[in-house]
């Protein structure tokens, strides 16, 4: 009668010695040294410089002095500051839906497979994002002047009176008018890239269950792309929230209209360029940063919540 004997166990391996396990420790901190390097002198350094500088004062009697949070109680008390994140709220509100909406048509319409000449035509909504922001607000304010552009040029031929786009009641939509312009083609990427990566099977079943495209876009393609519209709504709320480029350059055709002080980030240039209060243009760049993080949180969250 043979007795069963019991397995063999494997033998624990050996640890490796200190030396080794430093090595590897060592190797993995020489891949991403370099990026911890750029990434501290590019964005963090500057974000630490900016609260040292928010936290002083330069003063005609004494020179800098340490004022604690004196600049911010100020910020929160600027009518300027309040002014221009009112102005560029509102931009965001009206804007970014439009400019969103419009690009995901655009975005449906390349995917649907039913557009004629469908390369070309995204290669021309993508190519104003190609255009460099003060190029395309050059170029859009000649077509927006009464006395040398374009609204000029209609005005004379047509004996007619056009509205000035400049002028300080339509200036903001002027702006956002440029701005969609410019980034339509941006998101219509993105989402045409997420609407690309649908399993086709998907479509097949809606197909087999007699969906037509309405409902296949509202039960299949936008429930699958709701990270690209989260992503894009949030890069797009960062955008508004830093809107210098365009009213800058306008300013200069439109002086009654945009004032230095039109958006939070002009009024931060203003304030350390010209102004020359460069701790008081610290604290209010600090502020800016904050709100635009915890709106941009908020939108994540509520975006990428299940059921919604």
């Amino acid at each position: 009668m043979t007795t069963l004997q019991p397995p063999a166990t494997a033998e624990p391996r050996p640890a490796p010695p200190p030396a080794k396990r430093d090595r590897r420790s060592w190797t993995g901190w020489g891949f991403i040294g370099p990026f911890v390097v750029v990434f501290t002198l590019v964005f963090l350094a500057p974000i630490v410089y900016s609260i040292y500088l928010s936290l002083f004062r330069d003063q005609l009697i004494g020179g800098t002095s340490f004022v604690g949070l004196d600049n911010y109680r100020q910020a929160l008390q600027d009518e300027r500051f309040w002014a221009a994140l009112g102005r560029v709220s509102l931009f965001l509100c009206v804007q970014v839906p439009v400019m969103l909406g419009i690009a995901l048509l655009v975005a449906l319409a390349l995917d649907s497979g039913r557009l004629y000449g469908k390369s070309f035509f995204r290669i021309s909504i993508f190519l104003p994002y190609a255009v460099p922001a003060v190029v395309a607000t050059l170029m859009w304010a000649f077509m927006y002047g009464t006395r040398f552009g374009l609204v000029g040029d209609v005005n004379e031929v047509f004996g007619v009176s056009l509205p000035d786009p400049l002028s300080p009641d339509l200036v903001l939509a002027s702006i956002g008018n440029i701005v969609t312009w410019e980034f339509v083609g941006y998101n219509m990427l993105i989402f045409y890239a997420a609407l690309r990566v649908i399993p086709h099977s998907l479509y097949e079943a809606a197909e087999i269950d007699g969906a037509g495209q309405i409902r296949v876009i509202t039960a299949i393609k936008l429930p699958a792309i709701r990270g690209a519209l989260v992503i894009a709504t949030i890069f797009s709320i960062i955008g508004s929230f830093q809107l210098f480029n365009e009213p800058s350059v306008l300013q200069k055709l439109a002086p009654n209209a945009i004032t230095t002080d039109y958006t939070p980030n002009y009024y931060t240039y203003s304030l350390s360029f010209s102004g020359q209060q460069h701790n008081y243009s610290a604290t209010v760049a600090i502020i800016m940063g904050l709100i635009t993080m915890v709106i941009a949180y908020v939108v994540q969250l509520r975006g990428m919540r299940k059921g919604v």
